[in-house]
């Protein structure tokens, strides 16, 4: 016997990684499997990359997890805003799964089941694991037994179980560590060799000294100039890459609004005026915010000044006792209140518990029902005030960890950072007090060990109506929108908005197809506005959009197609370039067709004068000290050429330039900045490989077809 156990003690370690390995290895091959089903499946697509599907149906798991997990998070029903902007994520994600896992298989690279132990069976802060509670409280490593059942948990899981693993941790873990993997090779490739070394040497410490003239495009007035469309597009053709532009929709809009109008605030202060008095008569405070249709509900707490939220509270609560005050404006609402009672309550609670919990906290799984949870509450409770000791029963039934280790003491606690049952308890009874309180986690009992630093509270009734339209204004609205939708065409709308003094809002930006906002159209319905003008022709007009406190008319101004910008489009960023092409043909020609520097100065009155005797002008400069941005003048001041004669006419970014080298001289470089310089060169080229999955994106043929389903 002793023999055996000898070598499960020498095999424990063993014994771990071995099980690890055989459920890693299980739950990778698993995945893989149901990865590469995915890819044969026939189903409805929600785009392609590539020629590969991306399924509807692995799209939306991925988004109802993510939304699951945003819920859990916030305890709040995710948004249609929140959904749009989830299924853009997993969009982009599964994108990039797509394109990167194409290339990291040309390598062979993957995340073996023996990386993924050493992943998960580790100490490092960034495991999963650590990161979920696993760590040994004591030494701060990975506690391997609770690691070890929480993968005898993940073997059981199934279906639903089983794809939240998947999604929450085998494919983030293999996604970024194959990311790693391809980023380091990629990162290690990059070489600065001597050749260039030496050449950056000489940039660096080489510098020119100039004589030049100068003459500024302001010589020359724009209305000297003229852009037309056949110049832009020349422009263009010449800089496809500058103008590329996505498919998408320029739009136009017409806005009415269902805000309240002041009539409609008044009529509502007016109906709160008509019950003040008989709130302050009124005894039953419960009955009487309820029957009046309060938009805050009634609170039977005590609060402090500074939880009860309201930009009044310091002139409410110096009301006596039944006075009613207001209505006033507060938070889009006109507001009545009236103080029932105050006393003096603690700011703070030191407290103690035991919690009985309904769910495993590692695994989220059921181990008790309520009616058994509260049978065993209500029993340890009865211990307790009999004498039991409150330390030992905690550390033996508390299933919370972080009280669990200190004996049950929860610490010193704020008013309002607890469970709204406990914070009821802790800061309105006595200290001493123990109670079985139910919350989301389950049922704890709770002692009161010490209260400090009291002050006033108070239990406020308010009836508050909101500062809404009328059906008459909303209404109206719709009917004003009615009339303009009524106009089918741009052409008609126009001259419909002209008359009646509207005003037509252009959407400065391309609205493209997947789109779920337009400008400072935010609300969640926008998507529908979105979905009809990739439907419409040029110069539809719509239905009117109920789009939150306004209705929409739209109309589609321009269709853009994906490709190069058209003249129109482009003019914006390319007018300012070519007005200034313009203005140097036309100083070169008044310079004549081989100028000096002195016909130059004595044509525009310009000096001539000197640059670079300060040994800054170097061919690495950003700038010349007088000049400024001046790439074309600085490449230039290097050419040896002009040493012995001037330069022709250079276009440069700020006028036109004619120079003369008066010398190129080298300056002894530090070593200490020769080294920086090196290691500086070495990470910029670092830095722009870090950039490969853009490069791997652009290339791939990626086919978005979300828009026909969502």
């Amino acid at each position: 016997m002793q023999i055996i156990q000898s070598i499960r003690d020498k095999g424990a370690a063993i014994t771990v990684v071995v099980i690890a390995l055989s459920l890693i290895g299980f739950i990778l091959m698993d995945r893989n499997s149901g990865a590469n089903n995915a890819n044969r499946s026939s189903g409805t697509t929600v785009g392609k990359v590539n020629g590969q599907g991306i399924e509807l149906a692995e799209f939306q798991k991925r988004v109802t997890q993510l939304e699951a997990q945003e819920e859990s998070r916030t305890r709040q029903k995710v948004t249609t805003q929140q959904t749009y902007q989830i299924r853009e994520q997993v969009w982009n994600q599964l994108v990039a799964e797509a394109v990167f896992y194409k290339e990291a298989a040309k390598l062979g690279i993957e995340l073996t089941p023996k990386e993924l132990s050493a992943i998960l069976f580790s100490s490092d802060p960034t495991n999963p694991f650590m990161q979920q509670g696993l760590a040994d409280q004591a030494t701060g490593k990975l506690d391997m037994a609770k690691a070890q059942q929480a993968w005898a948990e993940i073997k059981k899981s199934k279906g639903e179980a089983r794809d939240n693993i998947n999604s929450q941790l085998i494919d983030p873990l293999k996604l970024s560590s194959s990311a790693a993997k391809y980023g380091g090779l990629i990162s290690a490739s990059a070489y600065y060799p001597t050749w260039m070394q030496e050449r950056d040497t000489k940039d660096a410490t080489a510098f020119s000294t100039i004589s030049y003239v100068g003459i500024p495009y302001s010589e020359i007035s724009d209305s000297a100039v003229k852009v037309t469309d056949q110049d832009i597009v020349d422009y263009v053709n010449k800089n496809k890459e500058l103008f590329k532009q996505e498919a998408g929709r320029k739009i136009s809009y017409l806005s009415f609004s269902q805000l309240p109008t002041a009539a409609d605030s008044a009529a509502i202060r007016n109906s709160l005026e008509t019950i003040k008095q008989s709130f302050a008569t009124d005894s039953n405070a419960k009955a009487f915010v309820a029957a009046n249709g309060s938009a805050i509900e009634f609170n039977d707490m005590f609060l402090p000044k500074d939880k009860i939220g309201a930009s009044n509270i310091d002139t409410i609560v110096k009301q006596p006792q039944g006075t009613v005050f207001g209505p006033v404006v507060e938070q889009g609402l006109y507001l009545l209140s009236k103080v029932l009672a105050s006393k003096e309550m603690p700011d703070s609670v030191r407290a103690r518990e035991i919690v009985i919990g309904l769910n495993d906290p590692q695994t989220n799984q059921p181990i008790r029902d309520q009616a058994g949870a509260q049978k065993l509450a209500d029993s340890l409770l009865g211990v307790l005030k009999g004498g039991g000791d409150f330390v030992s029963m905690a550390v033996q039934y508390s299933a919370d960890n972080e009280s669990k280790a200190k004996g049950g003491d929860m610490g010193v606690f704020a008013f309002g950072t607890k469970d709204a049952a406990i914070n009821e308890f802790a800061f309105n009874k006595p200290v001493g007090s123990k109670e079985v309180i139910l919350s989301n986690d389950g049922y704890h009992i709770i002692e009161i060990l010490s209260q400090s630093n009291f002050k006033p509270a108070y239990k406020i009734a308010f009836v508050a109506k909101e500062i809404a339209a009328s059906p008459e204004t909303i209404n109206k609205a719709s009917n004003d929108a009615g009339k303009a939708a009524s106009e089918k065409n741009a052409t008609t709308l126009a001259a419909y908005v002209s008359k009646n003094g509207l005003h037509l809002t252009q959407l400065p930006q391309l609205v493209k197809e997947n789109d779920f906002s337009a400008g400072t159209l935010q609300d969640s319905r926008t998507r529908e506005l979105i979905k009809w003008a990739f439907k419409a022709n040029k110069g539809d007009v719509s239905e009117p959009f109920d789009l939150g406190d306004q209705f929409v008319v739209a109309t589609v101004d321009k269709i853009e197609k994906e490709g190069v910008q058209d003249a129109a489009t482009a003019r914006s960023g390319a007018e300012v370039i070519i007005i200034k092409q313009k203005k140097a043909a036309l100083i070169k020609s008044a310079i004549g067709a081989n100028p000096t520097m002195q016909t130059a100065s004595a044509k525009y009155n310009k000096p001539v004068a000197m640059a670079g005797q300060d040994s800054t002008l170097t061919f690495n400069s950003q700038i010349i000290n007088s000049l400024g941005m001046e790439s074309k003048v600085i490449g230039a001041a290097f050419n040896k050429a002009y040493e012995t004669k001037e330069s022709p006419a250079i276009e440069g970014t700020n006028g036109v330039y004619i120079i003369k080298v008066n010398s190129i001289q080298n300056k002894v470089e530090a070593p200490e900045a020769a080294s920086a310089r090196i290691t500086s060169r070495l990470a910029s080229l670092r830095s722009q490989l870090n950039n490969w999955f853009e490069g791997l994106r652009k290339q791939a043929d990626i086919k978005d077809k979300r828009s026909e389903t969502f």
